[in-house]
This record gives C-alpha cells, sequence and structure tokens, in this order.
C-alpha cells in the first residue's frame, strides 16, 4: 500500500486527490484548514491532520513515513496582502520540502501555477522555458515563483526528488470558485464580456490533473527539478466556453459587452480605494481578472507530453458536462435568473 501526504486537501484540487488515491487503494494523510470537509475526507478512509502549514514543526511531522508528497496547498486569490501570500505559499512550502528531506519521501509533486507568466500581454504556446515577467502580475505569482525557486535551489543543492506542475485554470465538480461565479454573474447582470469574448481560454480538467499528478510521482528521475505546463490542450474563446458551458447547464445565458480600457479603470480605482481606506476583503473587479479573461494566455503542453507521458484524457465537453451533472445534482435552489 503507497503511502501519501496531500495538503490542501480540504481545497478542490486537494479534496479530488485524496479520494483519487483513496480509490486506488493509496493510505492517504490529508491536511486542511476545513475541519468540516477534513471530517467527510476521514470518513472517505484518510487520516485528516487539522495543522497548519506555516508551522514548521508540524508540517514535518506529518511527512514522517510517507512515501509521497502531494503538496496542493496555496492560497490562492488576486488580492490579499505579502505577508499572508508568503507565508502561505513560501514559509508553506518550505516545510514541506523540509520535511520531505528529513523523512526520506520518494517524490514531492508540487502544484505551481501559469500565473507566473502573466504579463498582460496576449501570448500563446506559452512554454517553460520562455522568459518570465520581469515584475509578477500580483502577490499570489510572485510568491508562487518564490515556491518554486526555492524547490529547485532544494533539488539542486539537496537533492530534493520534487517535480512541480502549472496547471492552468482547473474546473470540475465541486469547483465553488471559476464556473460558480461565472454563473452568479449571470444570475445577477449578465457575464461581462470584454474585447468581445474573443480571448482565448486554457482550461484543465481536474481529473487531467490528477493524472498528470500521479506521471508526476512515477516519471524517472530525469524530471525531477523541472516545472511541466498542464492544461487541456483546447484553447476556445472565452464567448464559446459560455455557450458550451450554459447550454450543458439548461440555463439561459446573458452577457453584457463592457469596454477593455473602462474595466482597467474601473479595476485601478477598486484596488486604490482597497488600498487606502484600507477596506476588508477584496474588491469586486481587479486588473489581474480583468486581463486574465480578456488577453489569452494559452500553454504549451508538450513538454508534459513528451517526458510524463501525459495526454489529457477528459475533453473540455466532456469536462463541462460533467461538471454540470454534479451542479444539477446538488440541488442548487438558489440559482434562478433575476429579471
Amino acid at each position: 500500500m503507497k503511502k501519501a501526504l496531500v495538503t490542501g486537501a480540504t481545497g478542490f484540487l486537494g479534496g479530488h486527490m485524496t479520494r483519487r488515491l483513496l480509490s486506488e487503494g493509496w493510505q492517504v494523510t490529508a491536511t486542511g484548514r476545513n475541519e468540516q470537509a477534513g471530517r467527510q475526507l476521514s470518513a472517505a478512509g484518510a487520516q485528516f491532520l487539522p495543522i497548519d502549514l506555516r508551522n514548521r514543526e508540524q508540517v514535518v511531522e506529518a511527512c514522517r513515513e510517507q512515501e509521497y508528497v502531494f503538496h496542493c496547498a496555496a492560497l490562492s486569490s488576486p488580492w490579499g496582502s505579502y505577508r499572508d501570500f508568503f507565508a502561505s505559499n513560501v514559509e508553506a512550502t518550505r516545510h514541506v520540502a523540509d520535511g520531505c528531506m528529513q523523512h526520506g519521501v520518494q517524490r514531492l509533486v508540487h502544484i505551481s501555477t501559469p500565473s507566473i507568466y502573466f504579463d498582460y500581454r496576449t501570448r500563446y504556446g506559452i512554454r517553460e522555458s520562455d522568459p518570465l515577467p520581469r515584475k509578477p502580475a500580483n502577490h499570489y505569482a510572485a510568491t508562487k515563483l518564490l515556491a518554486e525557486q526555492l524547490l529547485l535551489k532544494a533539488w539542486e543543492q539537496q537533492g530534493l526528488p520534487v517535480v512541480m506542475l502549472r496547471p492552468r485554470a482547473i474546473f470540475g465538480p465541486m469547483d465553488q470558485t471559476l464556473f460558480p461565479r461565472l454563473m452568479e454573474a449571470n444570475r445577477k447582470s449578465g457575464v461581462p464580456l470584454l474585447n468581445g469574448g474573443q480571448a482565448e481560454i486554457d482550461l484543465t480538467y481536474v481529473d487531467n490533473v490528477l493524472d498528470a499528478m500521479l506521471l508526476g510521482a512515477s516519471a524517472p528521475a530525469h524530471v525531477l527539478g523541472q516545472a511541466y505546463n498542464i492544461s487541456n490542450g483546447q484553447a476556445m474563446p472565452f464567448d464559446s466556453l459560455l455557450t458550451r458551458l450554459f447550454e450543458q447547464l439548461g440555463l439561459p445565458l446573458r452577457t453584457r459587452t463592457i469596454p477593455l480600457k473602462a474595466a482597467y479603470t474601473v479595476a485601478g480605482l477598486l484596488e486604490a480605494a482597497y488600498r487606502l481606506l484600507p477596506l476588508s476583503g477584496e474588491p469586486l473587479l481587479t486588473r489581474y481578472t480583468v486581463g486574465s479573461i480578456a488577453i489569452p494566455h494559452t500553454l504549451d503542453i508538450q513538454k508534459a507530453r513528451e517526458e510524463l507521458g501525459y495526454v489529457p484524457a477528459v475533453t473540455v465537453d466532456e469536462g463541462l458536462s460533467l461538471f454540470a451533472d454534479w451542479w444539477r445534482q446538488e440541488h442548487h435552489p438558489e440559482y434562478r435568473m433575476e429579471n
């Protein structure tokens, strides 16, 4: 029986990974901040540890006797304090790396992000070897890049057996962020279309990411220290994605066209207000969010295909259907069109 630690297991990706490993007969230890979700994982067969990844001693101890570690935990948001992002994305990752080294973990699979590529310019087929922006787009991208750099240094100097994955826009059943936000916008006043909704969007169905993680865990040693782009390899215009999603949901789609310049201006004003006042929470709109749906950024996944053997098994349309099936089964009575 293989033994694995999954961090961020009460989140979307970590929860899916925990259940996937359990279904394949692994012995899984799961960490997370949501104790209610943790109880559900315990009922499914995982050992749940409600530890704080910012606590080095707790993290190192959690790595004891583990063969594999899948590090999914992160603070991922377009807004927040740098201190919080650094603690959650850099310090926590350092603690995970320390635990892996101290207890001889066979493989660490680290979930990074293609947000490190984002520079508000149109870019197609971004490769892992392409130059990175001189300045990261936000605190999330900056600290995830720092996490990658510390892991690469640990590989080069200490032999940390790490593989890093950069999955793009993960979606699927139990998603509470990506598509639900679009559905909420549709319910209220219509989904905003920037640049006419023609920007190509790269997506990744969640099971495809799980496949990539397992491939990263079992791949030969020559992949160690490497980072890999992960997506479905099926980029499509944003308006086409919306049409397909709402057709699968069986719901009427409402959109509203907003000029890109106006959206950037509003987002900039909101960001300034939140910085100066300061206000709690996050702005309704940020410049990064505007850019992410208005500016094409697609990934080249050839390296993952060739070196990991990655093949996206579930297409975008199949994934949309699976998400819609799950959503309907959840019986969301609050979703209704407002006149």
